[in-house]
């Protein structure tokens, strides 16, 4: 079974059995579910998936796994684009899906503590009578634990920031089955290290998170989006860099090129004009979102942006944010049968434009399908370029494409990866972008996991 010794394998799936019975699966559907996620590579399965339903579980699997030298692998909802939950080297898959409660609400404090099964949707339905709710909004319904592994972000991080700045504390479980909590409830702290966030965007390399504390926040007064369209993408970054630059306090500014505009008119049985767009919200005060509208309708004309069209109400706002958040799966439809392998670069603002403006070159000289949108606000987006898996020329293309992007990042102080994380596809870059700090994280890995059983193979090429 994937390369781990019998002597090793069958003793452990026996320990595991006991404890978890018909919660541990070696059957190949479920194997293979659990092995596959939303990037371009085909998937690679577990030796067996452990279904855990508590802290406690995941730490006794963990001590068993640790005793008999098997990998073990974090596993919520799958759709990571960069096979985080790939089983490189085999081993177990630990299913935390089951991990869903709400533990705690607190309106006074503006905080909450969950299990890391729980997804954003969950929470802010739970959330919906509270005044409150937990902004990180990634498009897909991520479990928040997954969400903190990754250190994602999404639509509203220009104004909310990501999950490094809106996670306040964790339950961990290490690699020798031991239970830590870090951070706690207070607004600041200077009492030791920072723990929380070296977990948070660890990818499951360190420590598997099993509950999380997240900062909350109240629903403002007033929310209006809009979109809008220009004739270049370049005029609507443009507008994008000057509205940051404004100091304009938007909650979310998405860009989508024509193409992905097309994509989502076919799916989502929308009109909107086959132009690059910028999608909009605003958040405040009645008065303060009325400022706000008048600035960046005043910066979107400036740059030849017209086609103004407004959304107040739940469901019109709803239905704007669905056909953005349905992007990716409207994509590819353009190629049925296509996978997308997704860029994820993120640059200071000032170097946005001309960021953007080079990879509209690739675009246009390649003959795959390639989409363009993104987060904008925060200088982060990504290409959707759409090949047929099977085919290794589409491949090779794509991952030049990819390769000039994440350079091109660099080289004007940005990173390979805004919101998506290292995973097994951008571990090249990362001694590119961090240098020698890279050793100091090597010596974090060994010494929390000294073994190499968590997530081996996501993050460092190679460990040792």
């Amino acid at each position: 079974m994937a390369g781990i010794p019998a002597s090793n394998i069958e003793p452990a799936l026996g320990e595991l059995k006991a404890l978890l019975g018909d919660r541990l699966s070696t059957t190949a559907a479920v194997r293979e579910q659990h092995g596959r996620d939303e990037s371009s590579w085909h998937g690679v399965p577990p030796d067996a998936v452990a279904m855990a339903q508590s802290t406690e579980e995941v730490s006794e699997i963990a001590r068993i796994c640790t005793r008999y030298r098997i990998p073990m692998i974090p596993f919520g909802t799958a759709t990571s684009v960069e096979g985080h939950i790939h089983a490189l080297e085999g081993g177990i898959s630990i299913d935390l899906n089951a991990l869903n409660e709400i533990a705690r609400i607190s309106p006074e404090d503006m905080d909450c503590t969950v299990q890391a099964g729980v997804t954003r949707n969950q929470l802010n339905a739970y959330l919906r009578d509270s005044g409150l709710f937990f902004p990180v909004d990634p498009g897909a319904d991520a479990s928040l634990g997954g969400m903190a592994a990754t250190r994602a972000s999404g639509t509203n991080a220009v104004r909310y920031r990501t999950m490094r700045e809106n996670v306040i504390g964790l339950t961990v479980v290490m690699a020798d089955g031991q239970i830590i909590k870090t951070g706690t409830r207070a607004r600041k702290s200077s009492a030791g290290y920072d723990l929380t966030h070296l977990f948070v965007g660890s990818e499951g390399t360190l420590g598997f998170i099993t509950e999380v504390t997240l900062r909350l926040h109240p629903v403002q007064e007033s929310i209006m989006a809009a979109s809008c369209t220009f004739e270049t993408v370049h005029n609507a970054v443009e507008a994008v860099i000057e509205t940051i630059q404004a100091g304009v306090p938007i909650a979310r500014i998405e860009l989508l090129d024509a193409l992905q505009i097309r994509a989502v008119n076919r799916v989502e049985k929308t009109d909107y004009p086959e132009q690059p767009h910028l999608f909009l919200e605003f958040h405040g005060t009645r008065s303060g979102v009325r400022e706000q509208i008048v600035i960046v309708e005043s910066l979107v004309l400036d740059h030849e942006g017209s086609n103004f069209a407004w959304a107040e109400n739940q469901e019109e706002r709803s239905r704007l944010w669905h056909a953005r958040h349905n992007a990716y799966p409207s994509s590819l439809q353009l190629r049925p049968g296509s996978r997308a392998l997704i860029t994820d670069v993120c640059v200071p603002i000032s170097c946005l434009a001309d960021c953007i403006d080079e990879s509209l070159n690739d675009i246009a000289a390649s003959r795959i399908p390639i989409t363009l949108l993104g987060h904008v606000g925060d200088g982060n987006f990504h290409l959707l370029i759409l090949i047929d898996p099977d085919d290794a020329d589409e491949r090779a293309e794509a991952e030049s494409i990819n390769h000039r992007l994440v350079k091109r990042a660099i080289a004007m102080g940005g990173t390979c990866t805004g919101e998506h994380g290292i995973g097994r596809g951008k571990r090249e870059y990362l001694i590119e972008e961090h240098g020698a700090a890279v050793s100091v994280m090597r010596e974090i890995k060994r010494a929390l996991d000294p073994h190499n059983l968590m997530n081996p193979g996501k993050i460092f090429l190679q460990e040792s």
